[in-house]
């Protein structure tokens, strides 16, 4: 496979935005790409470094169209041609099934059933167009956008954000393309609102698929739909999700300020964004070790929460209950924990939410990680084994970063106690689970 040689040429004399006397990185050629598509045609692109390492491999030849065109403009070329792009779809269409080795395809196939037709069943599959947005939009079309954000969000909470994640990437791409749709005025907000809850939904696919930059991006993506449909209650679900992203990479700082933007008009949130909010300052707070300002965090959110009501709610938090209430809010009490406040809050919050979420495999290993780790950490190491090995439970039919990291968290904790049969027993259970060089190793 040839290399684009023309193309990388191309990124190497064009100046780099922070050295100039660099050409341009590929990560910086991928960024710049997807702000042209999104600012001369609306189209959201989740372009990368490893994308532009794979065009001058000339591993793609032919990229999209928009793609071509932000290319074109960004390095300053007249053509495809220059850039060394050839279409390849005329070429394999040219190539015929005789100039194959038959006896070679039957060998290869034997255990497939239906040969003759598997050559030209195959070539379907070769070369397909992405399905074409609607030009009109009407209010069956919205309907149907918020019923695949339910469905992926549902999906994810069972198998993980790895198994989802190209799907709903795929469905978030096509569904944009609405925004750039005819739509009746008073239906448009509606429209932005969907398409910003289903990217919601993507952003937390990809954050639970270890794709986290890409999450940033289609959180960005979600929050100015929701600011555009002046959806308040979407666009508080949407800055608590970048808070807990912003939490867990290791930056509570932001993942305050993130909250905080979220509350900035709290007369326009129901109760449960108001309550997650405040949840959410906590367990930044507690990363940071305020510990009076966390405790006063959470009892504000289990304030807000005790006029919840599940009715007066938008469907994107129809999952907000007491057990998930208790999940955000007994995280946070686990930092304090850990750094020696008594326990027992943090223990019954955790246990409830475990309890409470029996359906969903993602916050069953989460929550039952968690305790199991605080167990560890502060109580009984046996009792936190036998928890630990409900949460490797729970988490067998997940393919999820974030419980990954949790059950990382948990063999951190109980090194302290390997010398124990069960902790042993645990550990080597999580090895095998979370294992990063096996494709079948584990959440």
């Amino acid at each position: 496979m040839a290399a684009n040689d023309l193309l990388r040429a191309a990124r190497q004399r064009t100046a780099s935005l922070t050295s100039p006397d660099m050409g341009l990185s590929r990560q910086e050629l991928a960024e710049l790409v997807n702000t042209w598509a999104w600012n001369h045609h609306e189209k959201m692109l989740e372009h990368s470094a490893n994308w532009v390492g794979q065009l001058e491999r000339g591993k793609i030849r032919w990229p999209s169209k928009v793609s071509r065109e932000a290319l074109q403009a960004i390095l300053g070329v007249s053509s495809d041609a220059a850039l060394g792009f050839v279409n390849a779809r005329s070429v394999r269409a040219a190539v015929k099934l005789e100039n194959v080795d038959r006896q070679q395809f039957l060998r290869a196939s034997r255990n497939l059933g239906a040969l003759a037709a598997l050559g030209p069943l195959l070539a379907l599959l070769e070369g397909g167009e992405p399905t074409p947005s609607p030009t009109r939009v009407g209010a069956t079309d919205i309907e149907q956008i918020r019923t695949a954000a339910r469905v992926f969000d549902s999906w994810c909470d069972t198998y993980g954000g790895e198994v989802v994640r190209d799907a709903v990437m795929g469905q978030l791409r096509w569904s944009a393309g609405f925004l750039n749709a005819t739509c009746p005025d008073r239906l448009r907000p509606e429209l932005f609102s969907a398409v910003g809850d289903l990217a919601a939904v993507a952003g937390f696919i990809a954050q639970g698929a270890g794709a986290h930059e890409q999450a940033r991006r289609v959180y960005r993506f979600a929050l100015a739909c929701a600011e555009d449909a002046n959806d308040w209650p979407l666009r508080a679900e949407i800055l608590s999700s970048m808070a807990k992203q912003a939490v867990r990479s290791g930056q509570p700082d932001d993942g305050l300020t993130l909250a905080e933007q979220g509350l900035v008009r709290p007369d326009r949130l129901t109760v449960a964004g108001r309550s997650m909010l405040h949840a959410d300052r906590g367990r930044a707070l507690s990363k940071m070790r305020r510990v009076n300002e966390t405790l006063t965090a959470i009892g504000t959110a289990d304030d807000h929460f005790a006029h919840f009501t599940p009715d007066n709610e938008p469907p994107f938090w129809a999952c907000y209950n007491p057990a998930r209430h208790a999940q955000l809010t007994g995280q946070p009490l686990f930092y304090l924990a850990i750094l020696g406040r008594d326990p027992g809050e943090a223990t019954d919050r955790l246990a409830a939410a475990a309890a409470g979420q029996p359906h969903d495999a993602l916050s069953q290993t989460i929550c039952q990680a968690k305790l199991a780790s605080l167990t560890m950490a502060t109580g009984d190491p046996i009792e936190g084994a036998t928890i630990g090995h409900a949460a490797l439970d729970a988490a067998g039919t997940l393919r999820s970063h974030l419980a990954a990291e949790e059950l990382r968290e948990l063999a951190r904790h109980a090194a302290e106690h390997r010398h124990l049969d069960e902790v042993a027993h645990l550990r080597h259970r999580i090895a095998i689970l979370v294992c990063t060089d096996s494709p079948d190793g584990g959440v």
